[in-house]
């Protein structure tokens, strides 16, 4: 089995191909193909590569699927008989992303994504970015024919 340890966003995540994340967001539009240079350490069929602390040449490669949202965390602050209450709810950003290969420190391809698979992403993130146009720019005409009619 081959996987990788990278580190990302302050946190360590074991990875290998076709894994999908869930990670603090990264900069970049579903479809972009992210780099993660800081691996840890590489494993393929036990032959381990250990960093002290990062693999220098080893890098893990992405797609990003989508840019969403994290389930929403509540604050909840009472101050008991003072009539005091605050609540925040918030919701932290995140990127979904695809692994599709692993690089070792030679930068040799240790592990691939399967073909279909990668397609699949490649076409879903389009569907995907077509379809949050449409709904644009079906707000924006929504918007134009309300103000033209008062």
């Amino acid at each position: 089995m081959t996987f990788a340890v990278i580190h990302t966003g302050g946190k360590q995540y074991k990875v290998s191909a076709n894994d999908t994340l869930r990670l603090e967001k990264i900069s970049g539009e579903a479809g972009n193909v992210v780099n993660f240079d800081q691996v840890l350490l590489t494993n393929k069929d036990d032959n381990i590569e250990i960093g002290a602390p990062l693999l220098e040449g080893a890098k893990v490669e992405g797609v990003v699927i989508k840019q969403t949202k994290n389930k929403t965390v509540i604050s909840f602050t009472k101050r008991r008989r003072q009539n005091s209450r605050r609540k925040k709810g918030h919701r932290q950003q995140v990127s979904v992303i695809q692994i599709m290969k692993i690089f070792g420190k030679d930068g040799k391809i240790l592990s691939e994504a399967d073909k279909k698979v990668e397609v699949g992403i490649i076409a879903k993130t389009k569907a995907s970015i077509a379809k949050e146009k449409e709904t644009k720019t079906k707000i924006k005409t929504k918007d134009t024919v309300e103000s033209k009619k008062k």
